[in-house]
């Protein structure tokens, strides 16, 4: 039995590193080991930057990835939240009533789908407008040098 606002924090939460698809899934689900790979790539962007500074190529295309997963993830724990109880309980309760308990939202739901959407809007803002900046900033540069 699956728990419609445990797998909404999860997803918010732990979403970049998988929890909400072992949860709801289990062990074997392959997306949920592919999750924690553009997360780390993302943080040895950050890495990357505080090592080289903000020149770096690659860092500003291995941010991005923490980003985007994380904007992702925060959308994942809208949908689940949003989902309505009869679907909720039939996909991942169908042993259960249609209008189980397990399957409502209630208000601790809602404050997950809030922040969700707050820190995914940040994230997927962020995440487009760091990567834009560098790499318009790398065509400058570039058209600079053939220009000379």
């Amino acid at each position: 039995m699956k728990n419609k606002t445990v797998s909404t924090w999860l997803a918010f939460l732990g979403g970049p590193l998988g929890l909400h698809r072992f949860y709801l899934h289990g062990w074997s689900d392959t997306l949920g080991w592919a999750l924690p790979i553009p997360t780390a790539l993302g943080i040895y962007g950050i890495e990357r930057v505080q090592q080289y500074g903000l020149d770096d190529q690659m860092s500003w295309l291995l941010i991005p990835l923490l980003g985007f997963t994380m904007a992702g993830c925060a959308l994942t724990a809208i949908f689940y939240g949003l989902m309505p109880v009869e679907k909720w309980n039939a996909r991942f309760n169908p042993e259960a009533d249609a209008d189980a308990e397990l399957g409502k939202t209630n208000w601790l739901t809602m404050l997950a789908i809030i922040a969700s959407l707050l820190v995914g809007a940040i994230s997927m803002m962020g995440s487009m407008a760091y990567s834009f900046q560098h790499y318009f900033e790398y065509q400058v540069e570039e058209a600079r040098k053939i220009s000379q």
